[in-house]
Parts: structure tokens; C-alpha cells; sequence
């Protein structure tokens, strides 16, 4: 059967988050992003997106590359996780680098920011996906935000 004929359903399910204590991370990216971490399953701890994926926190005692995880969220999504972050006083910045800190950016005609989670884990929350809006004359543009660490 050619390739052409095939139809495909693959969607992302789930991804392993290693870190030195999974109750911590778990519970940490839970509260900013207003989820609730499921029931433990085996060494994991699940915190489940709207979407279906599953990130199964793992507790290991081994040096734990960082990785980066980002979620796609609406408007009023994003202004309920900023304002968690910033009573919970967690460092916040503009650009995966850390040159625009206590700022957000405006790429593609939305919001977004990035923050560490308790493992050193790279987050990011954006409300719209890269590329929709090469021409918005947002791209670059950063933003103050009140009360930011």
C-alpha cells in the first residue's frame, strides 16, 4: 500500500519529567497552570493537560539534563498563570535566555514567559503557537509585568 494512502492518527500522549523530588515538581507545575497532579502510578506522579498528555514526574537520584516543556494556553488562562507566578514570587522572564527578565514577550500578536520549575526544568506559557503571526509588529516586543521577580 503506498504511503499516500495510509491515514495516520498519531497524537502525543505522555513524556517522562525526571527530577530529585516528584511530590515538589509535580505539585509546583500543578498549582501555576491551575491543574490538579493525579494518583500516583508506580514511580510516577501524573499531571494530566487539557489535551490528554501526561507528564509522569519521576523522582531520580542521577544529574538531570534540563529540559524544556511549553504549554499552548488561552488569554485568560495566561493572565490567571502570571498572576500565580508572580504571588508565588517565581522568577519570570521574556526569552528562554534570561535577557528580559520581569518582562513577557509579545511574539506572533500574543503572550508568553518563561520560568524554572523546582528541578531547573525550562517552562514556558504561550498564547499563541510560533509562527501564525510572522508579521506582527509585536514580534520582539516585550512587555513590564507589575510585581515580577
Amino acid at each position: 500500500m503506498p504511503v499516500e494512502a495510509l491515514t495516520l492518527s498519531v497524537e502525543f500522549n505522555h513524556t517522562i519529567v525526571l527530577t530529585p523530588d516528584r511530590e515538589r515538581s509535580a505539585r509546583f507545575v500543578a498549582e501555576i497552570l491551575g491543574l490538579e497532579p493525579g494518583p500516583s502510578a508506580g514511580m510516577f506522579l501524573p499531571v494530566t493537560t487539557a489535551n490528554g498528555v501526561t507528564l509522569d514526574f519521576g523522582t531520580v537520584d542521577i544529574d538531570i539534563p534540563v529540559q524544556h516543556y511549553a504549554f499552548l494556553v488561552s488569554e485568560e488562562e495566561f493572565d490567571a498563570i502570571l498572576a500565580r507566578l508572580v504571588a508565588a514570587r517565581v522568577p519570570v522572564q521574556a526569552d528562554p535566555h534570561g535577557r528580559y527578565p520581569r518582562r513577557l514577550n509579545r511574539n506572533d500578536g500574543g503572550r508568553g514567559v518563561y520560568f524554572r520549575d523546582p528541578a531547573g526544568h525550562g517552562l514556558e506559557v504561550l498564547t499563541r503557537p510560533y509562527g501564525t503571526d510572522p508579521d506582527s509588529p509585536l514580534n520582539g516586543v516585550t512587555e513590564e509585568i507589575p510585581g515580577a521577580v
